[in-house]
């Protein structure tokens, strides 16, 4: 599998929801193993913008580990436990938004150079809007707006359309693990 395609798929698995009995089948520590995996493939140094994503995708495995475990906390459960699983939300929450903004800018910085700058713009427009609504939605959901459902659509289209246009830039030479940049 590209390496693209492997964030992509990543993405698929970390924001999407299949339930069967009140269980997410697309695990999300998956789909962060999978974007950790493909960002690899495209790391050229330790400091290059893949290594700095993939080194957040990792972290994101392990936090996203912590959801799981607080969604089978009962109701009736001591009211200390919720304060953590808040926490719990927004360190996964933030930290999935962090980690597509790393992400998608690593690849960024690949595709601009190349010349595919309508390209590059897209995915930029795509990242602000996927970090910007989901920002939006972390504080609608403490109370601070009342959105309504448009920001959730709206993040749902922008994350969408990042993965399609993802899955579509997997094929490009310049985003292949084997690429070199020329020497200038």
């Amino acid at each position: 599998m590209r390496p693209v395609t492997k964030i992509a798929t990543g993405f698929v698995f970390a924001f999407g929801a299949l339930r069967f009995n009140g269980f997410d089948l697309l695990l999300d520590p998956v789909g962060w193993g999978l974007c950790a995996s493909g960002l690899a493939q495209l790391q050229r140094s330790v400091d290059d913008p893949f290594g700095r994503a993939r080194t957040f995708a990792i972290v994101m495995v392990c936090v996203s580990f912590g959801p799981m475990f607080a969604s089978v906390v009962p109701w009736n459960y001591p009211l200390m436990v919720f304060p953590v699983k808040h926490v719990i939300g927004l360190a996964n929450t933030a930290g999935a938004l962090i980690a597509v903004w790393l992400s998608v800018d690593a690849i960024i910085r690949r595709i601009r150079p190349c010349g595919d700058t309508s390209r590059a713009a897209l995915l930029d427009v795509l990242r602000w809007a996927v970090v910007g609504l989901g920002t939006l939605g972390i504080l609608a959901g403490y109370g601070y707006a009342n959105l309504g459902l448009v920001p959730l659509i709206a993040w749902f289209a922008a994350i969408a359309a990042l993965i399609v246009v993802l899955y579509r830039s997997a094929r490009l030479p310049y985003l292949s693990p084997i690429w070199e940049p020329m020497a200038s």
